[in-house]
């Protein structure tokens, strides 16, 4: 196979990143098209592995193929067109964000692409969203860099590698897409067993509040995991697979864009939660700490998605005004709207709406017997009611905002 492939250019940088654990990603390049030569790799991520899958010839090739139909394209100035290829033949899928750029006046087509083996596909899918999500964002910093004269790559290598250090994660501690309610707090004997009611209660009602969004730190892997796999039962099986359990020996890294992720504290009883990744987060997130009980929460998903934007916006015009490399690193750079930038430790609150419909759930769950799978069909129950008043709030808002001027009859008749 590398036998049929081209050569990579001697000019082609690579850069190996050391894994924790077996990455399903086999490599994630930066290419380009010119006007003489056509498509041509820039730069290349690859997994430091002792079994190569991958030749730089067969990378090049690749990438190349990402940029072959390109050369017409016409799109909206600053447009990122996201392209998903699956290449049969050579056993492997690519994912790539295409975008324009202007680097030293000239402007150019270029390709962000992430090379995974076909049978991880059914793996990446839930993650899809997220990994566009997060470069996306990269790549809209990284035009203020071109635009400045300066290369792109280390931009982009501050997103590849954590995101592929993210996939590796998630394909050794994901969370399983079926879970055995018997391994959670809900098969407990009593509700008090594991935690106290209240802030079980609370826990639910604020993930369930956040959009399905927590994070979960303690000291005890085995504790934290007990109460994802717990939040987990109330998220649907698409969305397990984009949670991630806790790692017993280290802490992972928080991880913007996840439903639910455990977190180890240090020594010290510490642990990292950054600024800019949970502001870059699509959902408000629900902090729940096992070791004191306690729970907070962002604000709504409306305010949080509003400050989000601020944020990115405040952020991007920083870069635009820096007037040095120094002053363009992304964790260094300081927003300009001081009166904005929201601090960390008053970002998450108390819970301000106090909740019923949970609290009269674990109720009545604690009162059937464990270890049967009545517990089970109890909870997918609430989960099926919980979702029809959902949806009846939906229509009810839909016909109060707009038929319900036409036919003020369709009101009375939903609430009915």
């Amino acid at each position: 196979m590398a036998a049929l492939c081209p050569p990579p250019s001697p000019a082609v940088a690579k850069t190996l990143v050391s894994m924790a654990g077996p990455s399903p990603v086999l490599a994630a390049t930066f290419a380009y098209w010119d006007n003489i030569l056509g498509p041509r790799v820039r730069h290349i991520w690859a997994p430091k592995t002792d079994e190569v899958v991958l030749g730089d010839g067969e990378i090049t090739f690749l990438a190349n193929h990402t940029l072959n139909g390109e050369i017409l394209r016409n799109a909206e100035s600053g447009a990122i067109d996201v392209k998903f290829f699956v290449l049969a033949e050579k056993r492997v899928i690519i994912v790539s964000l295409i975008f324009d750029g202007k680097w030293n006046g000239d402007r150019s087509t270029y390709g962000l692409s992430i090379i995974l083996p076909q049978c991880e596909l059914g793996f990446y899918l839930p993650l899809h969203r997220l990994c566009v999500s997060r470069l996306t964002h990269s790549i809209r910093k990284g035009r203020v860099w071109m635009h400045k004269g300066q290369s792109i790559i280390p931009m982009l290598t501050g997103e590849v590698i954590p995101i592929m250090e993210l996939l590796s994660s998630m394909k050794s501690h994901g969370v399983p897409e079926d879970i055995d309610i018997a391994s959670t707090v809900l098969n407990d004997d009593d509700i008090g067993d594991s935690c106290h009611e209240g802030f079980l209660s609370n826990a639910i009602s604020s993930h369930l509040q956040t959009c399905g969004c927590s994070v979960v730190v303690g000291s005890s892997a085995e504790k934290i995991n007990k109460m994802v796999r717990t939040l987990c039962l109330f998220l649907s099986p698409a969305e397990r697979k984009c949670s991630r359990m806790c790692r017993s020996e280290s802490s992972f890294k928080y991880e913007s864009g996840l439903f639910i992720q455990g977190l180890l504290k240090d020594s010290s009883g510490n642990f990292d939660l950054p600024l800019r990744q949970v502001m870059y987060a699509p959902y408000p997130t629900t902090h729940i700490d096992v070791d004191v009980n306690t729970v907070k929460q962002m604000p709504p998903c409306h305010e949080h998605i509003y400050n989000q934007r601020r944020y990115m916006r405040s952020e991007l015009a920083t870069l635009w005004r820096a007037t040095s490399v120094e002053d363009m690193a992304g964790d260094s750079a300081k927003h300009t709207d001081e009166s904005f930038l929201p601090d960390l430790l008053h970002m998450f609150q108390d819970i301000h709406h106090r909740d019923t419909f949970v609290k009269s759930f674990l109720e009545q769950v604690f009162q059937l017997k464990p270890n049967l799978s009545i517990r089970s069909t109890f909870l997918a129950q609430f989960l099926l009611v919980l979702h029809r008043k959902a949806l009846i709030l939906i229509k009810y808002i839909e016909d109060d905002t707009s038929l319900a001027v036409e036919d003020p009859r369709r009101t009375s008749y939903i609430v009915g």
